[in-house]
């Protein structure tokens, strides 16, 4: 009789019994328990996560058992008094969804776990990074955190505020506001009359437990969610109006309790009659589409005022509308993902309209029979690439939906819940393996058979951000090559970065020292034949260097580029590509200006080429002892030696003003006094670092070095014109 083991019934509870020991059974439903003795007493197994759903007992050895549940899946050896952690991805996501940070967030709902946002970054250093670094390194990506509202549904990142979210909550019918940068979190709902154990028919609005919440792509301060109806609030929750009557079919005969015979279940997933995807159009803010659990689509544009059935006439009966994407390229144009598992039908359901639903053309030719749909999504560069989120992985169509191929290459095979194409990556949610990222689509975005029969082709890059990962350069090689570089030039044709194919893998790290900003190496160009990748660091050439250069807070990196239109040159095996790339400012930087970025750069290269010019000198000293040290091992002259130790000692002397020789190790900065060299590069760092106009004071600085270091290198060329020129005319007299 205890309410304990048949909670919940229809959607939990599951008997089994050990397949050689009849009286060891285990019944499941929110908690896991065992018996030995027929089910006469029963003992709760903890150690893992609670609402169960599957079990497997291993018939050779019954203390095995691997158990499914809300938090993933555990593993046990000794009949369940230890579990394995839950450590590997098992997220069962709902949807996912982006925010507006650079580089983005992945953000979605997990069953039973909460809600999660994760770096786009996360896991690249295990996959070996996203292809050839120019010259940089990522920092770590950042730890997840929660968007608020809890495990259903839906999560809408503010387009406008990276910090704010609207996420649902449990029982469907709570809408949480979170602001991650003052912790506040507030109940937004459109209208907040809790409901449990109800039928459908009952409740004033009915909340499904994954509602749409979502934002127009049009107005970013327009917000809607649904239950039956759909509601829009343009002030972040605060006001909602009603914009529809109801949507739905409402028949009565499917609104009634749910659950049974033991239990009744009425709970959030069980109602129905509900707008169950919401399609925001992408040109127009008064072209709305919805779309229903039990079947109808409905067209409005006029912002809601009225509202068309434009169901399609091939509908399956009480297919659930699952994601409904307005085109990003025709008014009247949308692409709808319906599904009917719940009706044990696993068929694939999308359509197609370009007319708001006045014809409708179903699109399903090379998807997998029993592979049912759950999102299709338009690519928002491209006309007519589709991509497909089903059952069992994703696909592709180059042709509006008319033919599709597998895109899944290696991904398990897994539900993969929702999609959403974010700047250069193609996103996925998957119910019970995490988020994975597509990075760099542009070879899908750009693919024509042109590409595939030529032997090279430099892929137009995505416009770069500063301050973020740089410029992905992407490009295809049909057969290995010999030799690959690549170049950056500015809008005047200058080459203002060269990667070529002899610089090795990596380039030695030449400058060392405190705080970590000496000169980085970069990778040679990728000459493999397929697709490659290679990132530009969004920065001009390093300053000269010299080999086992120490300093101490100083950096040799060249500049930021300021925002601009450049362009990158791709030579293969004497083949030559051109492609333009743009760079522009970080918009969430909303307190600098272009001109700030330009007058930063102004500066930073003006002393990049003043510590070239040191470093130059240090490298000038040392060639030309090496040089001299050689001549005199070929002579006995005294005059010539006299000659050459004169020479020595007064460069010496200059490069001891210009760099402080005794530096061996990368603490000994803090032993020897740091020389001009080394001042020249702080101040570097301290121009370049993060984005924005050079404080008052660094340009000053910067002429009150360069006057020092002109002293030097004045020195310097009277050394070369006097001490060097007496050492030449007499070697050449010997």
């Amino acid at each position: 009789d205890s309410h304990d083991i048949r909670q919940r019934a229809f959607y939990y509870t599951h008997v089994y019994a050990d397949p050689k020991n009849e009286n060891l059974v285990y019944m499941q439903n929110t908690s896991l328990f065992k018996s030995v003795d027929g089910g006469k007493t029963l003992t709760t197994l903890r150690g893992t996560h609670g609402d169960f759903h599957d079990l497997w007992i291993d018939p050779d050895q019954g203390e095995h058992l691997v158990v499914g549940n809300d938090g993933g899946g555990a593993v046990t050896t000794d009949g369940g008094k230890t579990w394995t952690p839950e450590t590997y991805s098992t997220a069962q996501l709902y949807h996912v969804a982006a925010t507006a940070r650079i580089p983005y967030d992945l953000c979605g709902a997990q069953q039973d776990d909460g809600t999660i946002c994760v770096s786009s970054t996360a896991g690249l250093a295990a996959a070996g990074g996203r292809g050839g670094r120019g010259g940089g390194r990522g920092a770590p990506a950042p730890p997840p955190y929660d968007a608020g509202g809890a495990e259903p549904g839906y999560i809408a990142p503010d387009p406008l505020d990276p910090d704010v979210f609207f996420s649902g909550s449990n029982n469907g019918g709570f809408l949480e506001r979170l602001n991650r940068r003052t912790g506040e979190a507030r109940e937004v709902n459109p209208y907040p009359l809790m409901f449990s154990g109800e039928p459908s028919s009952a409740l004033v609005e009915r909340w499904q437990w994954t509602y749409p919440i979502i934002f127009s792509p049009v107005d970013p301060h327009l917000l809607y969610a649904s239950s039956q109806h759909l509601w829009k609030t343009t002030d972040g929750g605060q006001r909602w109006t009603r914009i529809s009557p109801d949507l739905t079919r409402h028949d009565p005969s499917t609104m009634g309790p749910s659950g049974g015979p033991i239990t009744h279940d009425m709970n959030a997933p069980e109602v129905y009659g509900t707008i169950f995807a919401i399609g925001p159009s992408k040109k127009d803010v008064n072209v709305i589409w919805t779309g229903s659990d039990d079947g109808l689509v409905y067209v409005t544009r006029d912002g809601g005022k009225t509202w068309t059935n434009v169901t399609p006439k091939d509908m399956p009966d009480f297919g659930r509308v699952s994601q409904i994407d307005a085109s990003a390229f025709d008014g009247g144009g949308a692409y709808v993902a319906v599904k009917r598992p719940l009706l044990d039908d696993q068929s694939p359901y999308i359509f197609r309209t370009h007319d708001y639903g006045k014809t409708w053309t179903k699109i399903v030719n090379g998807i997998r029979a029993n592979d049912y749909v759950h999102a299709v999504r338009e690519d928002p560069t491209r006309r007519g690439l589709l991509y497909a989120a089903t059952q069992h992985g994703v696909y592709i169509s180059y042709d509006d939906g008319d033919q599709w191929s597998s895109l899944s290459l290696n991904l398990p095979d897994v539900p993969v819940s929702d999609l959403i194409v974010v700047r250069n990556d193609l996103a996925i949610s998957t119910h019970g393996r995490g988020f994975y990222i597509l990075d760099h689509i542009a070879p899908l975005q750009q693919y024509t058979p042109q590409v595939a029969a030529s032997d090279a082709w430099l892929f137009a890059p995505p416009t770069a951000v500063r301050s973020t990962d740089g410029a992905t350069i992407t490009y295809w090689l049909k057969h290995p090559a010999q030799r690959v570089s690549i170049d950056i030039l500015d809008a005047s044709g200058r080459v203002i970065r060269a990667f070529k194919p002899d610089t090795g893998k990596a380039a030695p790290d030449t400058a060392r020292g405190g705080f970590g900003r000496g000169k980085l190496g970069s990778d040679a160009p990728p000459k493999t034949a397929g697709i490659n990748h290679f990132v530009w660091d969004l920065r001009y050439a390093s300053a000269t260097s010299f080999p086992s250069m120490i300093l101490w807070g100083a950096s040799t990196q060249g500049p930021a580029a300021p925002p601009g239109t450049y362009q990158v040159r791709l030579v293969a095996d004497g083949r030559t590509l051109t492609q333009p790339v743009t760079v522009v400012r970080n918009p969430l930087f909303t307190d600098v200006s272009n001109a700030d970025l330009r007058a930063q750069f102004a500066l930073a290269i003006r002393i990049r080429d003043r510590l070239s010019e040191a470093n130059q000198a240090v490298i000038d000293v040392r060639n030309v002892n090496a040089q001299v040290q050689d001549r005199l091992k070929k002579s006995d002259d005294a005059q010539l030696k006299a000659l050459g130790d004169t020479l020595d000692a007064h460069a010496a002397a200059i490069e001891q003003n210009v760099y402080q020789v005794q530096n061996q190790s990368g603490q000994d900065p803090l032993n020897f006094p740091i020389k001009i060299n080394n001042r020249i590069g702080t101040l570097l760092s301290t121009v370049d670092r993060g984005d924005g106009r050079p404080i008052a004071s660094a340009g000053p600085i910067f002429d009150y070095l360069s006057g020092q270091l002109k002293v030097q290198t004045d020195a310097l060329a009277r050394v070369w014109a006097t001490d060097l020129a007496a050492f030449n005319a007499r070697a050449r007299k010997l």
